[in-house]
């Protein structure tokens, strides 16, 4: 296999890995960002995105990281569809592989960003794309004219079940507890929607239907007792997982799995490998902070770079 080599490389293509791409590409570092099959990240799945600075009237994710991947190309950024397969680095240079190809690096910026977590059950994965999804952006247009539930309380079940009364005829938000953990906008919002109903104190037990979805099992967090839920699409939105994976055993991290940085810095356990984004921050999750730390990454690994004498 060929190895060719860069004086950094980043890994992932969120807002995280893009910022970092600018900042090295006008540092003339010429990064190369192995954006994966999935590139984007969570942006891409995201309907309209209201909060990140310079946009007053709203943007579509999509549409922010097309915008975010030309300002990475027209600064020298070489950008691959391609998903790292293995990393080593445990010598210098660290080699980078994919499929396709190895690569070797001076730095290697890892912004891999999380994935949505779900729910455990048999049925809901029996059922994936079958009225199961993670996805309200994606999958939400098909479910037209139909009763539909989303798992969650945090700010993404909101946004979720806002974006499915645009479809379904009526959407209830499934919540284990009796409030909700979402930002105060974004529950006024919910809760004032017609078309929003709450299943507090509820559990999904299992989901039910043979081809395609027909309802949820719903358990009573507090007594147990069950009740059925006809509905013919279910979302989850319960949370993420970091993509690390690729890097258990070769960089710490914490109970979660979330890459450790040293505070205040991008700087891993291993001297020349930064993380950036939300591979990195259990807490934050958002677009802004992720280009914010992917800003810190592009400096930490120039100013690496030049303490090592590679700049």
């Amino acid at each position: 296999m060929d190895v060719e080599h860069r004086r950094v490389l980043i890994i992932g293509s969120g807002p995280a890995g893009h910022t970092a791409a600018i900042y090295a590409g006008r540092a003339g570092l010429e990064p190369l960002m192995l954006a994966g099959f999935m590139s984007g990240g969570q942006l891409m799945i995201t309907t309209d995105v209201e909060n990140y600075p310079g946009y007053p009237d709203g943007v579509s994710g999509p549409l922010m990281m097309e915008e975010f991947q030309k300002q990475s190309e027209r600064f020298g950024t070489e950008i691959l569809q391609h998903d790292a397969t293995e990393v080593d680095f445990t010598t210098r240079p660290f080699r980078v592989s994919t499929a396709e190809k190895a690569y070797t690096a001076d730095t290697v910026i890892v912004a891999t960003g999380a994935s949505a977590r779900w729910l455990g059950l048999d049925s809901e994965q029996r059922l994936v794309n079958k009225g199961v999804s993670a996805c309200a952006t994606c999958d939400g247009a098909l479910y037209r004219g139909k009763p539909l539930a989303v798992v969650g309380g945090g700010d993404t079940a909101m946004e979720e079940a806002l974006f499915l009364t645009r479809f379904g005829t009526k959407v209830t938000i499934v919540h284990r507890r009796g409030e909700l953990r979402a930002s105060k906008i974004m529950q006024e919002r919910a809760l004032a929607n017609p078309k929003i109903e709450m299943a507090w104190h509820a559990v999904v037990d299992e989901v039910l239907g043979d081809e395609f979805v027909t309802g949820v099992r719903l358990r009573d967090a507090r007594d147990d007792s069950t009740r059925d839920l006809s509905v013919e699409g279910l979302f989850i939105a319960i949370g993420h997982q970091p993509n690390t994976s690729l890097f258990k055993g070769k960089l710490a991290m914490d109970d979660a799995e979330y890459l450790q940085v040293t505070p205040g810095t991008t700087r891993t356990s291993v001297p020349g490998v930064f993380a950036c984004g939300d591979v990195a921050d259990p807490t934050y999750r958002q677009a802004v902070t992720a280009a914010g730390t992917g800003c810190m990454a592009a400096i930490d690994a120039e100013r690496w770079l030049a303490e090592e004498g590679l700049g």
